[in-house]
């Protein structure tokens, strides 16, 4: 069995993209990783992005957005940010993690439109996520 590659997935919010992003990494990649999600200005885990886990059957109701502050320190295999924001704001962190950019749609903030278009873009933006988490896990072995 390979050795646990310790990952931490970075957003601006740590209320979306990086939250469905851990949610998939942990289902799909399984014992193999270990992850966390952390927002450069974290702010809470949208309830859309918490939905459209669950119609996958992933529950993510029990995260919580946290910093990027609160791994400062931490040794990471992966480092991956799914928003240009994180890239250019990610704090620097120990070590020779490798460190990966991918840029998804940004959903929309709970003021634009009405909860199901927004849902409907959540969805897509899971779908994303899935896609190329499911190459990035078939690159490590």
């Amino acid at each position: 069995m390979s050795e646990t590659k310790k990952v931490l997935i970075l957003c601006t919010g740590n209320s979306a993209r990086s939250q469905m992003a851990e949610g998939l990494l942990r289902d799909l990649g399984g014992a193999e990783f270990e992850v966390a999600s952390a927002g450069v200005a974290p702010s809470f885990v949208r309830r859309e992005a918490v939905e459209a886990m669950h119609e996958i059957g992933i529950d993510i109701s029990d995260y919580r957005s946290k910093s990027a502050a609160e791994f400062t320190g931490q040794h990471f295999d992966y480092i991956i940010t799914v928003c240009d924001n994180a890239k250019e704001t990610c704090p620097v962190f120990p070590g020779s993690a490798t460190r990966i950019h991918r840029n998804f749609t940004d959903p929309p903030p709970e003021t634009v439109s009405d909860y199901q278009t927004r849902l409907e873009i959540f969805r897509d933006v899971r779908e994303q996520l899935r896609e190329w988490l499911t190459d990035f896990i078939k690159q490590q072995k």
